[in-house]
C-alpha cells in the first residue's frame, strides 16, 4: 500500500500581482530559490516516490510543470501530470486526482493532497504529523491545521473537538470549520483554541471515494462522463464545503511547522529575512529612516521615511500600498480584466516549452522581443498574415527555415520574414540562443499565428 501525493497546480495567484500573473503565477515564480512548485516536489519526495506522484494543473501551465520537474531532474511519468479542461475550484480537481490514481493505479491506499503554493518548513515536526495523519486515516478524512500565531483574517478556521487517539497527541475530530472572520472573530477564535485551515490532507482512497458518494453524488455521476463533458457541466466548489463540513469523519492533526499560504504581500513579509530596520528587500533597494516595508525591485528602489508599505516594481507595473491592506491587490486585478489589460495575465517576459520571450519595446505598428531559445529545442513551423519579422542573433547559433530552405545565422548575423511565409526558428547547439526579434506590421498580437508543425503539440 503506497502512499501517494496529489499535487494541486492549477492556481492563478491574483493576490501577488505584479509579481504572478495568470500565465506565471505564484507557484511558478523563483521566490525562494526554487518555485514553491518545486518545494511541493520535495515535501511529497519524502513520502511518495515519483511514480506515485500526481499532478492535477491545465493546459496553461503544463510546460511549466514540466520545466520545473526537468530542472530538479524528478521523472514523474507524464500519464501522472493530469490536465483539468476548466477550473472547477479544489473538490473536482481532487477527485479527478484520486479517480485517476484509483482507475489507472488499481490503488487504493493513502493520498497526500497538497496545493503547490504554499511554503511549509520541512521539519521532525512536519514528518510526524504526516505520519500521526496515514495512522488515523483508516477512520477519518483528515485535514492539517496550524496553531495561529495571530488573529489572521485571510485564513479559514478549524475548531478541534474530541481528541482521537491518546497515544497521538495533536488530533481530534473536527467540530466545526468556519469561513475567513473579520478581526474582532479571529481573535475570538484565537484565544478559544481554533486552527488555521491548511487545506492540506491525507485521504484514504476508499474513505474518500464513499464520501463523495454520500455527499456529492452528482459530481460522482458526472464524472462517469468524459472529462470535457463532465468539467462543462460541474460547478465550483470546494473540497471544504463540499465534503468536509458534510461528513461526519473529517479529522484535524496539528501541524507545528511554520506554514503560510502565501496569499498577500503580507504574508510573504513574514516569511523574508529583514534587515535591522525590519524591511525585507529583494533586489536593489537604498532606504533611509524606513522600517517594516516589503521591496520588490526591478529596479534600484529607493525609499525615504516610510513603514509598513509593500513596493513591487516589475518594469511593466508597479505596486505600492500598505502592507496590512495587500489582500486587496486582487481587486486592481479585476479592474485590470475588466479593462482588457493583458498585464493582468502576461509579464514583460512569457515563458513558452521553447524557452522565453521579452518584450523590449512596443508602439502600435512595431514590437521588439529578445527571444531566449534552450538547446535543441525549436517554435513551431508557422506564419503571420498581418506582421514581417526580422531576426538578429546576439548570441549563439539560430537555424532557420524560411519557406522550406534552412540556413544556420551566427552572432551577427540576420533575416528577414516577410508576412505570409512558413518559418521556423530552432536553437540546434548546447547553450542558450538570443535572437532579437522587430516585428512591423498593424497587428501585433500573439493570436495571429497559424501553426503547421509544433513539438509540444500546441493548437
Amino acid at each position: 500500500m503506497g502512499i501517494y501525493t496529489l499535487i494541486l497546480a492549477g492556481g492563478k495567484g491574483t493576490r501577488l500581482w505584479p509579481l504572478s500573473r495568470e500565465d506565471y503565477p505564484k507557484q511558478f515564480y523563483n521566490i525562494f530559490n526554487r518555485s514553491l512548485f518545486q518545494k511541493t516536489i520535495e515535501r511529497a519526495l519524502i513520502f511518495s516516490k515519483p511514480k506515485e506522484i500526481i499532478v492535477v494543473t491545465n493546459e496553461r501551465y503544463k510546460f511549466r510543470v514540466l520545466d520545473d520537474l526537468e530542472e530538479m531532474e524528478v521523472n514523474i511519468p507524464k500519464e501522472n501530470i493530469i490536465m483539468e479542461p476548466a477550473a472547477r475550484n479544489t473538490l473536482p480537481a481532487i477527485y479527478l486526482g484520486i479517480k485517476n490514481i484509483k482507475d489507472v493505479a488499481n490503488a487504493n491506499g493513502k493520498v497526500a493532497v497538497l496545493p503547490s503554493d504554499h511554503f511549509v518548513e520541512v521539519d521532525g515536526s512536519y514528518k510526524e504529523a504526516f505520519e500521526d495523519a496515514i495512522k488515523i486515516s483508516k477512520r477519518y478524512l483528515v485535514t492539517f491545521g496550524i496553531e495561529p500565531k495571530n488573529p489572521h483574517t485571510g485564513y479559514g478556521y478549524i475548531k478541534p473537538g474530541k481528541r482521537i487517539d491518546g497515544s497521538i497527541e495533536g488530533a481530534f475530530e473536527v467540530a466545526k470549520f468556519v469561513e475567513k472572520p473579520d478581526l474582532e472573530r479571529a481573535k475570538e477564535y484565537v484565544n478559544s483554541g481554533y486552527l488555521w485551515n491548511s487545506g492540506m490532507f491525507m485521504f484514504d482512497i476508499g474513505i474518500f471515494m464513499k464520501e463523495c458518494e454520500l455527499h456529492q453524488p452528482e459530481l460522482v455521476k458526472l464524472f462517469e462522463l468524459p472529462v470535457e463533458e463532465a468539467y462543462s457541466k460541474l460547478p465550483e466548489i470546494s473540497v471544504d464545503y463540499g465534503i468536509m463540513e458534510k461528513t461526519k469523519k473529517a479529522a484535524v492533526v496539528k501541524l507545528n511547522s511554520f506554514w503560510s499560504d502565501v496569499g498577500s504581500f503580507d504574508s510573504l513579509y513574514e516569511i523574508f529575512e529583514k534587515d535591522e530596520s525590519g524591511n525585507a528587500i529583494r533586489g536593489e533597494c537604498i532606504a533611509l529612516n524606513s522600517r517594516n516595508n516589503l521591496v520588490f525591485g526591478g529596479r534600484l528602489a529607493a525609499i525615504i521615511g516610510v513603514e509598513d508599505l509593500v513596493v513591487v516594481d516589475t518594469k511593466d507595473a508597479v505596486l505600492v500600498c500598505n502592507r496590512h491592506d495587500s489582500q486587496q491587490v486582487r481587486e486592481i486585478v479585476e479592474i485590470l480584466k475588466k479593462r482588457n489589460d493583458k498585464r493582468a495575465e502576461v509579464h514583460r517576459t512569457a515563458y513558452r516549452p521553447w524557452g522565453s520571450y521579452t518584450v523590449l519595446e512596443e508602439n502600435q505598428f512595431y514590437k521588439i522581443k529578445r527571444l531566449t531559445v534552450k538547446p535543441k529545442k525549436r517554435l513551431s513551423l508557422q506564419k503571420h498574415y498581418h506582421r514581417s519579422e526580422h531576426w538578429v542573433v546576439v548570441k549563439g547559433t539560430a537555424k532557420i527555415t524560411v519557406d522550406g530552405e534552412e540556413r544556420l545565422l551566427r552572432n551577427g548575423e540576420s533575416t528577414f520574414i516577410p508576412a505570409g511565409t512558413i518559418h521556423r526558428l530552432e536553437n540546434p547547439g548546447l547553450i542558450p540562443l538570443e535572437v532579437i526579434e522587430v516585428q512591423i506590421g498593424e497587428y501585433l498580437d500573439e493570436n495571429d499565428i497559424e501553426r503547421f508543425e509544433d513539438d509540444f503539440e500546441r493548437v
